[in-house]
């Protein structure tokens, strides 16, 4: 164990009085940084991260001074994680009385701040990728950071593998110009690929010393327990409605615990179903992303204080957050990754050498088979993700736009700079090129529009903003993160046979689409509280609180994480593998059998594919357990095929497991009848021509194209004075998208949807993998009606639509009951001694 007295004196009586010593890996991280090394800490949660971290630039300070000048800035995937950590960092700068400032910036931050931390800026700012982008756009940019010592990157492993880490690098390339002798100092989790987070970390030049990696050693074991339920299991639901009052339980023998769900839909059902079971009174907040600030401050104010028993919350929770008081974390839903489930199970007891708690709340029976595989993939280590991807060239377009609203740039000299960011260091010089003319004029088909025009090239070669203007534009739609266009949620008091008055408390944001889909006097959950839609007004939904027993719970594009591949491959096993079984639920056993001896179980490199009838009907079940987004494209790709082949499907459903088409010719008996072959249709091949076929066609391609164009700048959402509707940035958008599909099929901007739409919504890289492996491994079984594995396909609620021979057929038809869908699964299998739970 490495000695105090390497800190120095104050900090060291600091320690002693709390009878803590310094770790190894925080010594060595303190060594690296006082020599100005880069260097990357990799530590389990609980292991002082943040303290090793920050100890370099609070010593530097203490001894040096203040200089007037910005010293250290911290990055933050997270605003609650930026908050926490400013108010974990002021205990030791208040109780050793040092003169050393510490602030947040967000875009939650009050403009007033902002205004003074641009003029006087504090010694220690915590801020995030996009403030950056905003701060290096400034015309004082080389001066604001010129006298920067210390960058810390905070929970690096979340940044890397997004469009996020992109913005990030090209800041942190940035600021290597700016401020050369700025060492970076990164903090994370565990992962499975060190050595792209030291890539990332370190600036891409010839001859680079690599960033310094030290790892912590493991902490203690999570305690981690899947519930099992005494209550019916759902066969497909993802509501777990049928736990609340075993999570109610486990609330109430703990001290202080996160209730972490996978959506926002999902929180604001969990948490209202917790109030109506609550009798005894116990403190139980919410927070998610989509509530007003304020409220979400509140929360956590009131968590560090230790004055509320439970949160329910989302990811906005998920890194880094030190609430010591947690003593408990309960996961409702299968949690889709090891390294998720990890990350969250940290919160709990947050510290080095205890386990942390953790139950696992399954919401239906496939998923108490993932939460054994998420258990045993904890246990053993596993990592999921990838820690590097090829910089998006959206966020390439958004940083060069910004550096032109900094000062004029030459392309040589900015090219050089782009390239030593990680996510660009092979970037091509012609993709370069192309990108600053598309800033510059849009591209070819545009270029004859006034408003495209953002650049203009000087004699010199060099480029500056075509109008002071534009950066104004800019700095209001900074950032990388684009969702669905949303609404205020203003809470009013209207009168009876009035309209209602806007200008009450704004509860916080709630999807467009969801809003205007309800008609005034319709009530929803939203914030913990059941509302009454009394209008929508511009970019506002003003209501009122309604007491109403049964209102719509709203719902959210996006935000369903797909399972991981360590996780699919484990369930995989684990259905082939009956002794397995021994450890499950019985009814989740008992299910299984059901299936096996009525259909099979899918092997764990064979894909098994059922057809059966429902009423008119013809369904093809296949069980690929690759996630829901390969599943989807698979579902599209698919009906696309048998559409071409005779097979008049209608749509398809997928979840994480499978996927259900449905159609008015039996598949099954096509293939019997040499029709078609089950190889044909999953051919390799439907990755080629049928892909791209679809791509051009697709209302998805739209939905990736508008984000990119917002992203690079060409489509603005915020503009000086008012803010476009989702309406008209979705206009806009599908507009630009035709014309240059018309008269410009290979612009860049083009380019760029699709491979986003490749590595994102549709995981091509996953799909052509399963392909691969089940290659010449279908099994088919022609069932006399639905199993029981497809019972939890059917329940899936989204349909995609296929336009074709049986578009206009059966269009009244109603979805079946669960019970009844349940029972069909059932039938004639209880005669045979199996019990139909």
């Amino acid at each position: 164990m490495a000695d105090t007295q390497k800190l120095l004196p104050q900090f060291d009586a600091w320690f002693r009085a709390r009878n803590w010593q310094p770790r190894a890996h925080q010594t060595a991280f303190w060594q690296a940084a006082r020599g100005g090394h880069d260097a990357l800490l990799i530590a389990p949660t609980g292991g002082g991260k943040t303290l090793a971290g920050f100890m370099p630039s609070l010593e530097n300070l203490v001894s040096n001074g203040s200089t007037g000048k910005l010293h250290s800035l911290y990055m933050s995937p997270l605003k609650a994680l930026a908050v926490d950590i400013q108010r974990n960092l002021m205990q030791p700068v208040e109780e050793l009385a040092l003169d050393i400032t510490i602030e947040t910036r967000s875009g939650d931050t009050p403009q007033n701040r902002k205004t003074r931390q641009k003029q006087n800026p504090p010694d220690i700012l915590l801020t995030t990728p996009e403030q950056l982008a905003l701060m290096l756009s400034w015309p004082e940019a080389d001066d604001y950071f010129a006298a920067l010592d210390t960058i810390i990157i905070d929970e690096l492993h979340a940044l890397a593998p997004n469009k996020r880490g992109d913005l990030l690098a090209l800041g942190l390339a940035r600021l290597a110009r700016l401020a050369p002798k700025a060492k970076r100092l990164g903090l994370s989790a565990t992962v499975a690929d060190k050595q792209a987070l030291r890539r990332f970390l370190t600036p891409q030049d010839k001859g680079m010393e690599e960033a310094i990696l030290i790892e912590g050693k493991p902490g203690a074991p999570p305690a981690l327990s899947i519930l099992d339920t005494q209550e019916r299991l759902p066969w497909g639901s993802h509501t777990a409605r049928h736990a609340m009052a075993d999570v109610l339980a486990a609330i109430e023998g703990a001290d202080t615990s996160l209730v972490f769900v996978n959506t926002r839909s999902q929180a604001e059902m969990v948490f209202r179903e917790l109030w109506v079971l609550n009798e005894s009174g116990l403190e139980i907040a919410l927070h998610h992303g989509s509530l007003a600030p304020e409220r979400r401050r509140k929360v956590e104010a009131a968590m560090a204080a230790g004055q509320l028993r439970a949160v329910v919350c989302t990811s906005t929770l998920d890194l880094g957050i030190d609430w010591g008081a947690v003593d408990l974390v309960i996961h409702v839903g299968a949690p889709k990754g090891a390294s998720r489930l990890a990350q969250r199970i940290g919160r709990a007891n947050h510290r080095f050498d205890e386990a942390s708690a953790a139950l696992l709340v399954p919401s239906n029976r496939f998923e108490v088979l993932e939460c054994k595989a998420a258990r045993e993939s904890v246990a053993a280590g596993e990592q999921d993700g990838t820690m590097m991807r090829t910089g998006g060239l959206d966020v390439l377009a958004q940083h060069i736009f910004g550096t032109a609203c900094h000062a004029p740039f030459h392309p040589d000299s900015l090219y050089e700079e782009v390239c030593r960011a990680a996510p660009y260091h092979d970037l091509p010089r012609a993709v370069f090129d192309r990108i600053v003319d598309f800033v510059a004029t849009g591209g070819y088909a545009l270029k004859t529009y006034d408003r495209y025009a953002r650049l203009r090239q000087e004699k010199d070669g060099s480029y500056r903003l075509a109008h002071p203007r534009l950066a104004t534009r800019y700095r209001m739609n900074v950032g990388t993160i684009v969702e669905a266009p949303m609404l205020e949620v203003r809470l009013t008091r209207p009168k009876k046979g009035k309209r209602p008055i806007s200008g009450g408390r704004v509860l916080g944001e709630m999807e467009e689409y969801f809003l205007t889909a309800l008609a005034p006097g319709d009530t929803f959950v939203f914030a913990g509280e059941t509302l009454r839609l009394e209008a929508v007004r511009d970019t506002e939904a003003l209501v009122s609180r309604a007491y109403h027993a049964d209102p719509k719970v709203p719902t959210y594009q996006g935000g369903k994480f797909p399972i991981s591949t360590h996780l699919a491959e484990r369930v995989r096993a684990m259905l082939s593998d009956p002794k397995s079984w021994r450890d499950l639920p019985p009814q989740v056993a008992q299910w299984l059998a059901m299936q096996q001896e009525f259909s099979a179980l899918p092997k764990k490199d064979t894909l098994l594919v059922e057809s059966f009838a429902r009423g008119v009907r013809y369904y093809m079940t296949a069980y690929p357990f690759e996630g829901r987004l390969a599943h989807q494209t698979l579902g599209m790709l698919l009906t696309r095929r048998m559409e071409h082949m005779g097979a008049r499907p209608m749509g398809f459903v997928a979840n994480d497991y499978g996927l259900a088409v449905w159609g008015l010719r039996d598949i099954g008996l096509m293939v019997e009848q040499e029709k078609l072959t089950l190889e044909a249709l999953f051919a390799q091949d439907m990755l080629g021509d049928d892909l791209e076929a679809w791509l051009d066609e697709s209302a998805l391609m739209k939905r990736t194209f508008r984000d990119c164009a917002m992203i690079s700048g060409l489509i603005e959402k915020n503009m000086p004075g008012h803010e476009k509707t989702g309406r008209q940035v979705t206009f806009s958008a599908d507009l630009i998208f035709d014309v240059l599909r018309s008269h410009e099929p290979d612009h860049i901007l083009l380019q760029a949807a699709r491979a986003d739409a490749a590595t994102g919504l549709l995981d091509i890289g996953r799909l052509g993998a399963m392909l691969a492996r089940i290659e010449g491994k279908l099994m088919l079984k022609r069932l006399s009606h639905i199993s029981p594995l497809a019972v939890s396909l059917l329940m899936e609620m989204g349909k995609e639509p296929v336009r074709g021979a049986a578009d206009d057929e059966l269009l009244g038809e109603a979805e079946s009951r669960h019970d009844n869908l349940v029972r069909e699964a059932t039938q004639g299998l209880e005669a045979g001694g199996v019990e139909a739970l």
